[in-house]
């Protein structure tokens, strides 16, 4: 007798009530959830803004007051500079292979992201072969310091595992620490005295599209990038950080950027100083990590992925299902009722589902995306 197909039921018809459903269904991790006052404030200035020279006193404002915010936000002391340009967190490594590390970088990898800035340094004909430090997906390594290292290259957190490190500074090491924040800034508080250089995305905490990477530069950092220009190192343009901080510091970008990114960046900059700033941010995040991980630790069928809590991520949960419950039908139901990016991260490769809990996220709308988990598990059991 030929064996049977296993049953596989049609999840089709599954509606959430109503009552259950978050205000607002998203949660990916990036791009990440727009607030609505922020599309409002771009289309009411689009007939002047849009579609206009990013070199011209309107967007340069703009810049002015996203560099201006963030210098704000991360109380950076003296001397510390916001740097921008285009291209997003995996070209700010290029640009950080070419600009910051001179010789020998560090790196402490614990999933996705973190490894590729190692294998982007380890491809470098100019640089010698990097340090790296690995831990399994669900916890993260620790510094080894090491003379021949002049680059200690951390990461906040890790978004593809939800893994977050502390950011200290190593003790009795001398070379610059540059910090992948991409998506832990906004949500986290950081002491600017740790890192030398703190770079970001901002499609995740700053609720804005992709395509633009900023990075708080400290004295030191700055005093890098200038010597490496100096030294005649070949830098393709795009990628040479002189070229960017020269053009930071005019209020400008090396080319054209997107301006409605510009523009969401700086509302949601406004909206986060409006809350009282990064302790406010951090706090709304916090509330919703313990909503989340709370839910996870007392269900009979998930539990959070990071055993640890003190690695457990404030604005990215990962959560492990039972084998008797698939997480992506789970997810597949909750998308066709309006509640998405929920689904895990594709190369970890594990039965969970991911869920971003970042300072635009309510935690009443995380609140009410654990209650329709539960109804759909229940209606699937």
């Amino acid at each position: 007798m030929a064996d049977r197909m296993p049953y596989v039921p049609d999840t089709s018809g599954l509606r959430i009530p109503a009552s259950l459903l978050p205000a607002d269904g998203r949660f990916g991790s990036g791009p990440s959830k727009v607030r609505q006052a922020q599309v409002d404030a771009l289309a009411a200035d689009a007939p002047t803004y849009l579609g206009t020279s990013h070199r011209q006193a309107p967007v340069r404002a703009v810049v002015e007051e996203v560099r201006a915010g963030l210098a704000t936000l991360f109380s950076l002391p003296d001397g510390y500079e916001v740097l921008l340009g285009n291209g997003g967190t995996t070209t700010f490594w290029d640009a950080a292979t070419f600009s910051l590390i001179e010789e020998r970088s560090e790196h402490l990898s614990f999933g996705e992201f973190s490894s590729k800035f190692a294998a982007a340094t380890r491809a470098a004909p100019h640089l010698a072969e990097p340090l790296v430090i690995e831990s399994d997906p669900g916890s993260h390594p620790e510094v080894v310091v090491d003379d021949t290292v002049d680059t200690y290259a951390l990461t906040h957190n890790e978004t593809s595992t939800g893994v977050m490190a502390p950011i200290e500074r190593p003790r009795g090491a001398d070379g610059l620490v540059i910090v992948d924040a991409t998506s832990a800034a906004g949500g986290v508080v950081v002491d600017p005295a740790a890192f030398d250089t703190y770079y970001f995305a901002p499609q995740k905490s700053f609720a804005a599209d992709a395509g633009l990477w900023l990075a708080l530069c400290s004295p030191a950092a700055i005093e890098r990038i200038e010597r490496i220009a100096a030294s005649g190192r070949w830098v393709p343009p795009t990628l040479d950080l002189k070229i960017a901080l020269d053009n930071s510091r005019l209020q400008q970008t090396y080319n054209t950027p997107a301006l409605a990114t510009l523009h969401l960046l700086r509302s949601q900059l406004r909206w986060m100083l409006e809350q009282g700033g990064l302790s406010a941010t951090a706090a709304r995040c916090d509330r919703s990590a313990e909503i989340v991980y709370g839910w996870a630790e007392a269900s009979a069928f998930a539990r959070p992925f990071v055993e640890k809590p003190s690695m457990r991520s404030r604005v990215v949960a990962t959560i492990d299902f039972d084998e008797g419950v698939d997480a992506l039908g789970v997810a597949g139901v909750l998308r066709r009722n309006g509640v998405v990016d929920t689904e895990p991260y594709r190369k970890l490769g594990r039965n969970q589902l991911r869920v971003a809990m970042f300072p635009a996220i309510d935690a009443e709308d995380l609140a009410a995306l654990c209650a329709c988990i539960d109804w759909v598990v229940g209606a699937l059991d």
